[in-house]
């Protein structure tokens, strides 16, 4: 179900925000969750945006880096509705759920609020099933964990998920890219922009955009021969190998090289390499005013059709519909 309250812009509304701090949670992606409601309020003229901080039956909270904050209210007042609910909590979690929040929780979803979970916050919404059926995401370094624990909630290796009365972050800066996207849904892109700018970000990140996965993690315990494939990969992506040429550098075979993906990345070692190619593409059209054909040959490509068509089947668009919009 398409939810009005996050996807359409509105006026003279102020919308009140509350921030749930768990032991230990990051102090910095919730001061970048927090800092573009702020800015948006001073570059917008009026109070869109009333933050409220809260505690879970302790009137400190100490972070990660052991700065104590007092939240100026706890689950257990009555502060009237919530338009949002986000959980700051540390990734993983230290411990079980502190007792009354999963209800409150509850509470406020039946109430109408839109809930979501900053770094560890995922796995606390995942905790209380208030994530399945939805795309969600968290720190990369919990992805396998949490694949595991919650086979309900459809796990995303992106910055951000915003689906539907949900929001999902990988904590950090993932917080202000995914506030400046909310920021503009409700008020207007050029807002948003001057937020950014504000910052001075060059650019407000994308939803798609996908978590930075150092290579070792995100293969696991893959074969050496593997790992040195996928970075022979990464470092050759403006002169791309064959698939032969690879393996002859590996000193493997071609089938045993692709026995290697299949098994480990359920892809060929051809459509991998292409995959790479067009996110690096993809992240030039995006943080760049280099020409089109200048990408497509950066990129491995030998003309700009040849790239073009590539990357609409990939991305269901053409790279010049993907820098206008």
């Amino acid at each position: 179900m398409h939810d009005p309250s996050i996807a359409l812009p509105t006026s003279g509304v102020s919308r009140r925000i509350a921030f749930v701090l768990l032991p230990g949670f990051s102090q910095l992606a919730q001061a970048c969750a927090l800092e573009p409601l702020h800015v948006a309020n001073q570059l917008g003229g009026r109070r869109l945006y009333q933050a409220l901080t809260f505690g879970v039956g302790v009137e400190q909270v100490q972070s990660s880096a052991e700065a104590t904050l007092l939240p100026r209210h706890l689950i257990s007042e009555q502060v009237g509705s919530l338009d949002m609910v986000l959980v700051c909590a540390p990734s993983p979690l230290n411990n079980g759920l502190p007792p009354g929040l999963a209800d409150w929780l509850h509470q406020h979803v039946a109430r109408g609020s839109v809930v979501g979970g900053i770094a560890g916050g995922t796995e606390v919404l995942a905790r209380c099933g208030l994530l399945d059926g939805y795309r969600a995401t968290l720190p990369w370094q919990r992805f396998d964990a949490f694949s595991r624990d919650y086979p309900h909630v459809t796990l995303s290796q992106q910055l951000f998920e915003i689906d539907r009365d949900r929001l999902t972050c990988g904590g950090g800066t993932a917080a202000m890219d995914m506030m400046m996207t909310l920021i503009g849904r409700h008020h207007g892109q050029r807002l948003a922009e001057q937020v950014s700018e504000h910052f001075v970000c060059e650019r407000i990140r994308l939803a798609d955009e996908r978590q930075h996965v150092p290579l070792r993690s995100r293969l696991g315990h893959a074969p050496q021969s593997l790992v040195d494939a996928v970075t022979l990969m990464e470092a050759n992506i403006e002169e791309p190998f064959t698939t032969l040429e690879l393996a002859e550098h590996l000193g493997i075979s071609r089938r045993q090289l692709e026995r290697l993906f299949k098994k480990y990345l359920q892809a060929v070692p051809s459509r991998y390499y292409l995959d790479l190619r067009l996110q690096e593409a993809r992240k030039q059209l995006r943080e760049s005013d280099k020409p089109v054909g200048d990408i497509a040959l950066t990129t491995g490509f030998s003309s700009g059709a040849h790239f073009s068509t590539a990357y609409r089947n990939h991305f269901g668009l053409t790279p010049r519909e993907e820098r206008l919009g």
